[in-house]
């Protein structure tokens, strides 16, 4: 069994200002943000409130649910050449994030990632981080506020 390490609500909030902070930085500017579920969703509805922008989920489990994914509203969206924001608790191994990234190769829209925590030796880079680790040194499972409720 891996190790764990526990992100605290303190660690979200700093992550979640530093994310602000670096898209106030960035030409980017979103319209919309969409959070992949079950992770992403409690960054993405606060960063919905600190950006006072509309926030959706997307149905992405590529550990769990593989046959259970549901893109399609981001798809639409997508359709309207929007700033577009994906929403990830952890940047790990970039499975998900890639992901993503294929589904909307075909679209005009203006898209960019982020995440809570970007795993350094991710094979995907998100534009926009809260921290950075590095799993090569450190591999231990992260556990955020939303998952230990015990």
């Amino acid at each position: 069994m891996k190790k764990k390490d526990y992100f605290s609500q303190k660690e979200v909030e700093l992550a979640l200002v530093e994310i602000k902070n670096q898209i106030n930085r960035s030409n980017f500017f979103p319209e919309i943000i969409f959070s992949i579920n079950r992770g992403g969703c409690i960054p993405g509805v606060y960063l919905s409130h600190i950006l006072n922008i509309p926030h959706h989920v997307i149905d992405i489990q590529l550990r769990d649910m593989k046959n259970n994914i549901n893109i399609s509203n981001l798809l639409e969206s997508a359709k309207l050449e929007k700033n577009i924001l994906i929403v990830d608790d952890i940047n790990d191994t970039g499975a998900t994030f890639n992901f993503v990234k294929n589904s909307l190769a075909e679209y005009k829209a203006n898209f960019s990632y982020t995440s809570l925590i970007e795993n350094k030796s991710s094979n995907f880079k998100v534009d926009f981080k809260g921290k950075i680790i590095d799993k090569n040194i450190n591999p231990n499972w992260i556990i955020f506020p939303w998952e230990n409720l015990n």
